[in-house]
């Protein structure tokens, strides 16, 4: 039998690096040509990566969330044959296996405290999720022993210290029935108490001592319990992909925040109108399509609010074409789907391109083209949307609009208390590119648009 190395291979667009975000198959499994083996993340998009041999694995080289460089090796194969072969992956290499795992591991050497388990172990973590625990991950703090009751009474109470000294925080502590019951009732877990009975046994008036020590108060019998438990959660795939990007647009991009206050009456009396002739199995108009359509309609008086700042050009593109990004919650945790040239799209159309390409996002099967390129970003968390919020822009462009929650309120309109439907719309700017002055501005002219839904379909003077 021979042995076959598998490398990353070169996923295309310069791309460098990937992450695993998901094994399909394990040590010891026998797999065919073309089986999936892998997916892995770049910036871009998730990766579907298959087997170009049958045979059976013998090594897999990397754990959900560690990044590999393109061309070391991913996979070992025990194969049919005696010659030992390795996957050029693209680079036009044809080193041995022996080489080519050294290669990788000359490329990207491990942390000189990083756990061999983490470089060794396959993950079964789910791709884009929170790895399941440090249990099954390894993650650093997987190597440090675990905390005993005497570790974690150090800084606690002085009862939490004198119960941690009697060295009982292993086993059932020693106690009459009725002494437990009493600890039952205040909510005590006994192995935190000092007995001073035989063999450590904790009498009565230990317990008493205890509590006027500073324990937990009497809960009225309600039998709560503290919860200690601590998991130690690897941030891969998406998640890791969503922090970067946060990150990165908070510590780069000096944000400006704006809320106005619309009246949505006289839209919502024409979006019910123009529903009302729908049929139930067609599609809905919701808010975003007239939003999405009043702001195309007045981008091109703002041009600094649509495109992007390139920080290390110092220049900032704007664009003529409106590209609306979607923020869209999903499984794997937010994504943004675009919307390309909202401005040409009427409501019934960007209302059904909303749709498709917030559904692709939820399903994973977006491509790379539909998940980038927005250059300006409406994100809404429907009825969850609270009173306001401060919406982090989506980096490189340099403003973000988000409207709030729905609510009817009192009114006074030409000295009459009338009911009306009352929604905030939150916003935040880059104030490098964006002067707070243009940005209120361009805020009160949506406000004009969307309180006198005509003007949005109005013919352009």
């Amino acid at each position: 039998m021979g042995k076959y190395a598998f490398r990353l291979p070169d996923i295309g667009e310069g791309i460098a690096e990937a992450e695993i975000s998901e094994w399909y198959v394990a040590v010891g499994d026998t797999v065919e040509e073309d089986q999936q083996l892998v997916d892995v993340m770049t910036d871009k998009a998730t990766v579907d990566i298959s087997s170009p041999v049958s045979g059976k694995v013998v090594s897999l080289n990397g754990a959900v969330g560690d990044m590999l460089a393109v061309g070391s090796v991913l996979v070992e194969f025990e194969v049919e044959g005696d010659a030992d072969a390795v996957d050029d992956g693209g680079q036009g290499d044809s080193t041995s296996p022996e080489a080519a795992t050294q290669k990788a591991s000359d490329a990207e050497p491990p942390q000189k405290d990083e756990p061999a388990q983490k470089r060794q172990a396959p993950a079964e973590a789910k791709s884009g999720t929170f790895a399941a625990s440090a249990k099954q991950t390894a993650s650093p703090s997987a190597s440090k022993p675990a905390k005993t009751a005497a570790d974690a009474a150090k800084d606690g109470s002085p009862a939490m210290r004198r119960g941690a000294a009697s060295g009982k925080g292993s086993g059932a502590p020693l106690a009459s029935p009725a002494t437990r019951r009493k600890a039952h009732e205040h909510g005590i877990a006994l192995q935190y108490v000092t007995g001073t009975g035989p063999a450590g046994r904790i009498l009565e008036a230990d317990l008493e001592a205890y509590i006027a020590d500073g324990a937990p108060k009497p809960g009225g019998g309600s039998g709560l319990r503290q919860r200690t438990g601590v998991d130690d959660i690897r941030i891969v795939g998406m998640r890791r992909r969503i922090a970067e990007k946060m990150q990165q647009s908070k510590r780069s991009i000096p944000h400006f925040c704006y809320v106005e206050e619309f009246d949505m009456t006289a839209l919502e009396d024409l979006r019910a109108t123009m529903n009302a002739g729908r049929g139930e199995d067609q599609s809905k108009l919701t808010v975003l399509p007239f939003l999405i359509r009043a702001v195309a309609r007045l981008l091109p008086d703002y041009p600094m609010l649509n495109g992007h700042y390139d920080e290390a050009e110092e220049a900032f593109r704007a664009h003529e074409a409106f590209h609306a990004g979607i923020a869209t919650q999903t499984e794997r945790g937010l994504s943004v789907p675009v919307v390309r040239h909202a401005e040409s799209l009427g409501v019934w159309d960007c209302a059904a391109e909303i749709r498709r390409v917030s559904e692709a996002a939820r399903e994973g099967t977006a491509s790379r083209d539909e998940l980038s390129g927005s250059t300006l970003t409406i994100t809404s968390l429907g009825p969850l949307g609270g009173i306001s919020a401060t919406p982090v822009i989506n980096h490189p462009e340099v403003g973000i609009i988000g409207p709030n929650k729905m609510v009817e309120r009192p009114v006074v309109i030409d000295g009459r208390i009338e009911i009306r439907k009352i929604m905030n719309l939150s916003s935040s700017f880059d104030h490098r590119i964006v002067d707070g002055y243009d940005a209120a501005r361009f805020i009160q002219d949506l406000k004009r648009l969307i309180e006198c839904p005509a003007l949005i379909f109005a013919e352009d003077e």
